[in-house]
């Protein structure tokens, strides 16, 4: 028989049944905790992996603005003038009286271009013959008693619209100038109802015309309101060729040269004189060019002494116009504008696609707004913003792309940086 052990040792002695039982414990303990270990970093990388990175903003470097000197110029000394250019808004001069001045024949300028409306000519089309009769001939006579200026007629003779056209502005006939209106529209009364309609239509309200030659001096206008005529006219294929013709030999007249002694020179090619017993008048236009493209200007001065003192004034003042013309490159093409550094080291710049140069007149301010857009992941080449040259009314817009790519961190990049994916969370996702 086995000694029996002291009852208090039997006591301390541990059960197996209780033994078991702590093992158990013990093992389904440390499979919880490893369990809880295994789906915390789980969930952790799922949230990672799939979180959002943040976005890389944009570091923009817009170019200052670029501000030419103010353009001086040599104004007349007398008179009522304006000039402006084609494209360009407003005046780029004009004298501080505006007031309402005869025009003389600068109506011719009007009188063609309803001619033209009422008998439509494709550009280097003659158009219908006239024949002029001995009621014209007439009318030569009435208008040379009246001291304007006229152009030869003959009884019997046919001239195209487009040879007739000429005779009223390259010779500046007055008897043409009725004769073709009354021709077009059926009466003079007729025809100054076009002209007050067409003159309200392209917003010329201050210009009036009582008759179609410009005798008369109640047929006036503002000099601000010349200028946006002769634009008008410069915009007519017919009316702009005719007014830059220096000569024409038609049949039976013999040759008309232009009363405009200024074509050719100091850049003009146009547009019309107009004289009255005391004042000489011209309304012109001049073409210069301005790095790759031409200028036109579009002035009038009214109330000179004589043509010889008004052509030195205009030519003085086209000469101090012309240099104040700049061609300015705003952008050059693959010029960096913006710039993106990412958390994970991804860098890249945004560039103009294309260059963009603009002609501006004398210190009229050349600005450069660039917009780009927060970037996340783009392709090298992606379009990220824009950039918009403005210069007066004129803008041109040049998209920016990325020289880079930028690319996804990668797991282990997106594992080791929670602090910066949920930055990247609270942003928006672009």
């Amino acid at each position: 028989m086995s000694p029996q052990l002291p009852t208090l040792e039997r006591e301390r002695r541990p059960d197996r049944t209780t033994t078991y039982r702590r093992r158990r414990i013990v093992v389904f303990g440390s499979l919880a905790v490893v369990l809880a270990l295994l789906l915390t970093g789980g969930l952790y990388a799922g949230n990672a992996l799939g979180a959002p990175i943040p976005a890389a903003q944009p570091a923009v470097s817009a170019p200052e603005p670029i501000v030419a000197a103010a353009q001086p110029l040599a104004l007349p000394g007398f008179g009522g003038y304006a000039v402006g250019a084609v494209g360009f808004e407003g005046l780029l001069a004009a004298s501080p009286d505006q007031s309402l001045m005869p025009i003389a024949s600068i109506t011719k300028i009007v009188t063609a271009l309803l001619i033209l409306e009422a008998k439509p000519l494709a550009p280097g089309e003659e158009g219908p013959g006239i024949e002029y009769t001995e009621a014209d001939v007439d009318l030569y006579w009435q208008v040379v008693a009246e001291n304007g200026s006229v152009a030869p007629v003959s009884a019997g003779t046919t001239l195209s619209e487009r040879q007739s056209l000429a005779a009223m502005l390259l010779a500046s006939g007055n008897n043409y100038a009725i004769s073709l209106a009354t021709w077009a529209y059926g009466s003079m009364e007729a025809f100054l109802d076009a002209a007050r309609g067409w003159l309200d239509e392209h917003g010329l309200e201050n210009t009036r015309l009582v008759d179609s030659s410009g005798i008369s001096l109640d047929n006036v206008s503002t000099p601000a309101e010349l200028v946006e005529l002769g634009e008008i006219a410069l915009a007519d294929p017919t009316v702009s060729e005719l007014v830059a013709t220096q000569s024409m030999d038609l049949p039976v007249i013999g040759t008309v040269k232009n009363s405009n002694k200024m074509l050719g020179s100091h850049g003009v090619d146009g547009i019309k004189t107009g004289t009255t017993d005391d004042a000489a008048n011209l309304l012109f236009s001049a073409d210069y060019p301005v790095g790759s493209q031409v200028v036109t200007v579009v002035g009038v001065v009214l109330g000179g002494e004589n043509h010889t003192v008004l052509d030195e004034a205009i030519a003085a003042l086209l000469d101090s116009i012309a240099p104040g013309f700049h061609e300015v490159t705003a952008l050059e093409a693959g010029q960096e504008l913006a710039s993106y550094s990412t958390a994970w080291g991804d860098t890249a710049r945004a560039r103009a696609v294309e260059g963009a140069s603009v002609v501006i007149w004398s210190d009229t301010p050349v600005d450069v707004e660039v917009v780009a857009a927060p970037v996340t992941l783009a392709a090298s080449g992606a379009e990220v913003g824009t950039a918009t040259v403005r210069a007066g009314t004129q803008e041109i817009v040049v998209a920016l792309e990325l020289d880079a790519a930028i690319e996804d961190p990668g797991a282990w990049w997106r594992l080791s940086n929670p602090g910066a994916l949920e930055a990247g969370a609270q942003s928006p996702r672009e």
